[in-house]
């Protein structure tokens, strides 16, 4: 059987509120994210929105990477061969799995 949360939240005169932290957790959204509200005959429900967009931050690195390896394609080197097998070493029979759910908590 599925955990069941419940958290209360007050609306404000503007017809605001908050979404409380483990909601947001149990969604996976933080600030930013998007959550879509479904009213039916059972009750209001609430889902992530998923989207495509890509994270702002990690946006703005890799563009400023591109524009460093532009302005300076002589800083561009490869790894040292010693880093490198230490590297493979280190990472010997490690499976990593990116679309992996992260267990236990997480901060948002």
């Amino acid at each position: 059987m599925a955990t069941r949360l419940r958290e209360r939240s007050r609306i404000t005169a503007k017809g605001q509120t908050t979404v409380p932290k483990a909601v947001r957790q149990a969604l996976g959204v933080s600030y930013g994210g998007e959550i879509a509200y479904v009213v039916d005959e059972h009750g209001v429900s609430l889902s992530r929105v998923e989207t495509d967009a890509q994270d702002p931050v990690i946006e703005a690195f890799l563009a400023f990477l591109a524009e460093d390896m532009t302005r300076n394609p002589q800083a561009i080197t490869q790894i040292p061969a010693r880093l490198l097998e230490r590297v493979v070493a280190l990472t010997a029979g490690v499976a990593v799995d990116l679309d992996e759910e992260l267990d236990g908590p997480v901060a948002l």
